[in-house]
């Protein structure tokens, strides 16, 4: 399973691009707003950093399908691996539908169901992007959402992948992985608590301990 991080913070993808183990950087509008700068140039200053070979998802704020497709062109102009993140709704699947018979990548974003997701792959999304933490929050299970859908796509022989969204803690990238999962996207908080584990502290710790009394001569 992939890792991407979900942020569109530059320290903090800097630190985790750094680890060698990020292969994605997933942003939507909440995300930019967040850093006070243009689009254009968040994602710009993004791809500095993490080179060509680096997928960089960029989300459409139109409404209508004309208005997205249009979007969709400008924002694949930015980088060479751009992911056209696209809402889940009618008019979202008609442009996914266009943009994918003409080679442009797109991620529907915004499912919350299996079906919006056979919707997804119907249209012919590169990826779709069920949200199980905000599933969680309304009472409902995540985890059981992307098994659902991995189900679909396995025994129907669906090539889209699933970007999971709006993961919360390690216990979620641990069951997205069980549940076969193509990729986590991943708050940067969320990615360095998955190194913590007070074993491996003590257990350091007491390795430099030990490692003191050790004759250096």
């Amino acid at each position: 399973m992939k890792i991407f991080i979900d942020t569109a913070n530059i320290n903090d993808i800097k630190s985790a691009f750094e680890l060698g183990i990020i292969e994605g950087v997933t942003t939507n509008p909440t995300i930019i707003s967040k850093e006070g700068k243009k689009f254009e140039d968040a994602i710009k200053e993004i791809a500095e950093i993490v080179g060509e070979d680096t997928y960089i998802f960029g989300e459409v704020v139109s409404l209508d399908a004309e208005n997205m497709i249009k979007e969709a062109y400008e924002i694949k102009k930015l980088h060479k691996n751009m992911i056209i993140k696209i809402p889940m709704c009618k008019e979202g699947i008609k442009a996914v539908s266009k943009l994918s018979k003409d080679g442009v990548k797109t991620c529907v974003t915004l499912c919350f169901s299996a079906a919006q997701a056979i919707l997804a792959a119907n249209a012919g999304a590169t990826y779709v992007a069920p949200f199980l933490g905000r599933v969680d929050d309304i009472g409902g299970n995540g985890i059981h959402l992307i098994q659902e859908i991995m189900e679909i796509f396995e025994m129907q022989g669906m090539d889209t992948q699933i970007v999971a969204a709006s993961t919360r803690h390690p216990l979620h990238v641990i069951e997205l992985a069980k549940a076969g999962a193509h990729v986590a996207t991943v708050p940067y908080k969320t990615i360095m608590q998955m190194f913590e584990h007070p074993l491996t502290t003590n257990g350091l710790a007491q390795f430099m301990k030990d490692w003191e009394k050790v004759p250096k001569a």
